[in-house]
């Protein structure tokens, strides 16, 4: 063999030897993970296992949110498959209670089991168990089911608002919207678990093979401070409220003092959240978080708080201005039913609802006094409850208040706060001076652990003495004021009816109101602090007419399944 033969020979060798090099470098080094990931493919079989998400329990430990597996109905066209006209009949009557529906699923089923083109195909969602075992009894060849949970709510529509709902995000995952389901999501959310196996040539599980298992991970729990028996009744004699008083909507929010833990809350008009799809968005978001209103009168009871606090006023100081009309600028201010009270104390004040003595209380107190004192009781503030969208409509500047301004938020117009802000407020005075962050949820568990909520003070707006005198100011406002004919004997109820004008295009609408009540009780060691809210009555526009008769039969109940006796 000639020298250059053995060169050439020597050249293809080391040349073929790179080129093996090359591609074993691409295969193992370049497109390893990615070969090795086809290969894994072929040879296991990766099954996901979705996980539970977190029940949601009232104080009595009921879940008012629970979980129930539905199925979901297809032809699984990788099998061998086929459908009698008999089968296909009793598949429909199944499936379809309407008779008007009937022929057109039979068309739909039956093209579905004609198209050999794809994989699979739905022909069903959300069935119940009865319904899969009927079908099952069938035995259609082809059929299969997959199994997934879907949010059950024992209750209906009980706590819609708070409570909120699961729906599918962008992706197709179940989502928390609105209430407690958009706030505590994170928690409340699982983690799926998967399975992997070993499958053979055909695709078929090996049940000797090697099988790598990860759990699904369960959502946390909510244990509320929400109290069924309460809850349910309040609503009942809300919804018989708002037909009784001609009312457009109305809403109960009540707390605990000493907590700040939500005991019930209430709004009309709401939703079913386990059919949230066919319901109007627009009312979706929770009126208690997410809708102000000039509060009107009850906000008497923060200015009256404040000017005692501050020492501008004296609970037997005579109001030397209660005499008649006040004429502030090119404005005249009066009293809701024009009835004038000369040389009225602080205490008179509240019991006639006057609003020439609030604006005497107000103007001793001075802008900035009555803006910082405001403040401090959250007016104006979110008071970040767990739950999804609140707002809040921020204070002017007191440089911005003309003296109408200082006049007007002396008897609750030209201010704007949400239901719970309101309540808020006035549970500091329940609570001795100290304003606390309202919450609904008491605790959050696990398989682990269990982590509790505990109460938090924000800040102490008025001191403990004030909060005494406030709530005997409240008491003989209850006692002796419009609403006192409806006030349920024996009992110290420390109260404050409210009348507020809605306004519309920048004047107010003279025929419209929002009717209010703020209180708690008993005065002396108080269990509860509630706000009613009725939107335009058309019985009457008067709180003492409506919204307070309605707190104090709310009030009756309370004391009866909470076993608190009259005084």
């Amino acid at each position: 063999m000639s020298s250059s033969r053995i060169k050439i020979l020597i050249i293809n060798f080391f040349l073929l030897s790179f080129i093996i090099s090359v591609k074993l470098f691409y295969w193992q080094i370049i497109s390893g993970e990615k070969l090795s990931a086809q290969a894994e493919s072929q040879y296991q079989s990766l099954r996901v296992i979705p996980g539970s998400r977190g029940l949601i329990h009232t104080s009595d430990n009921f879940p008012i949110i629970n979980n129930r597996e539905i199925y979901n109905l297809f032809i699984n066209q990788q099998r061998d498959y086929s459908l009698s006209g008999e089968n296909l009949d009793r598949l429909v009557a199944i499936l379809e209670p309407d008779e008007t529906l009937k022929e057109k699923m039979k068309i739909e089923i039956k093209n579905k089991f004609e198209n050999r083109d794809l994989a699979w195909s739905y022909l069903a969602k959300s069935i119940v168990k009865e319904q899969k075992q009927s079908i099952e009894n069938l035995k259609i060849k082809g059929l299969d089911f997959e199994s997934e949970e879907k949010r059950d709510y024992p209750e209906a529509s009980m706590s819609a608002h708070l409570l909120g709902f699961v729906g599918k995000n962008s992706i197709g995952s179940n989502q928390g919207y609105f209430g407690l389901e958009g706030y505590y999501d994170r928690e409340l959310r699982s983690r799926s678990g998967t399975i992997e196996m070993e499958k053979d040539a055909f695709g078929i599980s090996i049940p000797i093979g090697k099988t790598v298992e990860n759990q699904a991970i369960v959502g946390r729990d909510l244990y509320l401070y929400l109290d069924r028996g309460i809850q349910f009744m309040v609503e009942e004699k809300l919804k018989l409220a708002l037909t009784k008083y001609g009312a457009k909507a109305g809403l109960v929010v009540i707390i605990d003092p000493k907590t700040g833990g939500l005991i019930s809350s209430a709004s009309f008009p709401n939703y079913d959240p386990g059919n949230y799809s066919s319901t109007d968005r627009m009312l979706f978001p929770d009126p208690v978080v997410s809708q102000t209103f000039e509060p009107g009168s009850v906000f008497k009871v923060l200015v009256m708080a404040s000017a005692l606090n501050e020492g501008v006023i004296k609970v037997d100081e005579q109001c030397s201005q209660c005499f008649g009309p006040r004429v502030i600028g090119e404005y005249t201010v009066r009293t809701w039913d024009d009835k004038y009270h000369p040389n009225s104390t602080m205490t008179e004040i509240l019991q006639h609802s006057d609003n020439i003595g609030m604006v005497y209380v107000a103007e001793k107190l001075g802008r900035q006094k009555l803006y910082r004192d405001l403040n401090n009781f959250g007016i104006g503030q979110l008071t970040n409850v767990d739950l999804t969208g609140e707002i809040n409509i921020p204070l002017r500047s007191p440089e911005k208040w003309a003296d109408i301004d200082l006049a007007t938020i002396s008897f609750g117009q030209g201010v704007a706060v949400t239901p719970i802000e309101m309540v808020s407020a006035v549970g500091a005075i329940a609570n001795g001076g100290k304003l606390l962050e309202p919450h609904a949820v008491n605790k959050i568990t696990d398989s682990e652990k269990t982590m509790e909520i505990r109460p938090k003070i924000i800040r102490q707006p008025i001191t403990e003495t004030t909060a005494k005198v406030m709530t005997e100011l409240m008491v003989s406002a209850t006692q002796y004021g419009e609403a006192k004919w409806a006030a349920p004997k024996g009992y110290r109820i420390a109260g404050k009816t409210g009348t507020a004008q809605i306004p519309i295009a920048g004047h107010y609408d003279s025929q419209k109101t929002i009717a209010s009540f703020v209180g708690f009780a008993p005065a002396d060691n108080p269990k509860f602090v509630m706000l009613v809210s009725l939107t335009e009555p058309t019985s009457s526009p008067w709180g003492s007419e409506t919204a307070a008769p309605l707190w104090f039969d709310i009030a009756k109940e309370i004391f009866k399944i909470r076993g608190i006796l009259p005084s």
